[in-house]
């Protein structure tokens, strides 16, 4: 197998919660995760010239270690002696620095192409094993699904699939550090913590309006000090008729759940109108395992 063309998925945060900071600067998490049908293309192919090669269509993106599937390629590479030049071609539509885990799907894509690319043999868990390495949130880019995610975000449990329902996602024009926003959060001597366990409780009774009701980000107060504008699209969305609106992990995305594509529609030409946001999708969950 010469080439390889896949489909990296976006993630959203159905329930956020921090229990706590390491020493090593890392924070003990208890969260739900949720693969949504927003991806970016990620095209390997082999080359005669040797090394790692790679391309994407936003000019102001790393091409090299910066990057975070380049560093996933050449981890293998290193791993496995693979002397072989390679391209990777990252064609990106997933929100970048949004709270989606844009560049952590991208490794994924590449850790689970090269795999199967080159014969390497590795279970899933073994390339989870090797993606912790590269990023928190890279484990669960390459089990997808409905999941919760603890320690770092690397102890997965898979959960009953989220009901069906359609999701608009909206990032404003901003970035923000999550360095700061954990830095930030870890300051506050107040906290309000989600109820992860009504959560999973809404899951497994398969109810929409149960696990829309039970959502929370406790990362959500900090960003939205921050920017204001990430309240203002989580009302209109509300306003609009979704069951639900929060934010994605330490933002600035936010994300509405809609029980159907036309209400959805809706809210999303209301965003458009008032140019709250820089990207707007409506799209919806996507549950099928990687093979």
């Amino acid at each position: 197998m010469d080439k390889l063309e896949l489909k990296a998925l976006a993630k959203i945060n159905l329930g956020l919660d921090v229990l706590g900071r390491r020493e090593n600067g890392y924070h003990d998490v208890r969260m739900v995760m949720q693969t949504i049908h927003l991806y970016d293309d990620v095209i390997l192919e082999k080359t005669k010239e040797p090394g790692i090669h790679l391309e994407t269509n936003l000019s102001y993106l790393p091409v090299d270690e910066n990057n975070i599937a380049y560093k996933a390629a050449k981890l293998l590479r290193d791993e496995f002696g693979i002397t072989e030049g390679i391209r990777i071609r990252l064609k990106k539509y997933i929100p970048v620095a949004a709270g989606m885990a844009g560049g952590s799907t991208n490794a994924a894509a590449v850790l689970f192409g090269m795999n199967r690319m080159y014969g390497l043999g590795l279970t899933e868990q073994q390339l989870k094993d090797r993606g912790v390495k590269l990023g928190a949130d890279v484990p669960y880019c390459i089990m997808r699904g409905t999941v919760l995610a603890e320690g770092i975000g690397e102890i997965l449990t898979p959960l009953p699939p989220m009901p069906k329902c359609y999701v608009l996602i909206a990032k404003p024009g901003i970035s923000v550090s999550t360095k700061i926003v954990y830095e930030k959060f870890d300051a506050l001597k107040d906290v309000e913590h989600p109820d992860i366990d009504r959560l999973m409780l809404g899951l497994e009774n398969g109810k929409l309006a149960e696990v829309a009701s039970s959502m929370g980000n406790v990362l959500e107060g900090v960003t939205i000090g921050l920017y204001p504008v990430i309240e203002n699209i989580k009302q209109v969305m509300i306003q609009e008729g979704a069951l639900n609106s929060m934010m994605s992990g330490s933002g600035p995305t936010v994300f509405g759940i809609f029980e159907d594509r036309r209400t959805a529609k809706k809210a999303y030409n209301v965003l458009k109108e008032k140019k709250l946001a820089k990207q707007i999708y409506v799209t919806n969950i996507h549950n099928t395992r990687r093979r």
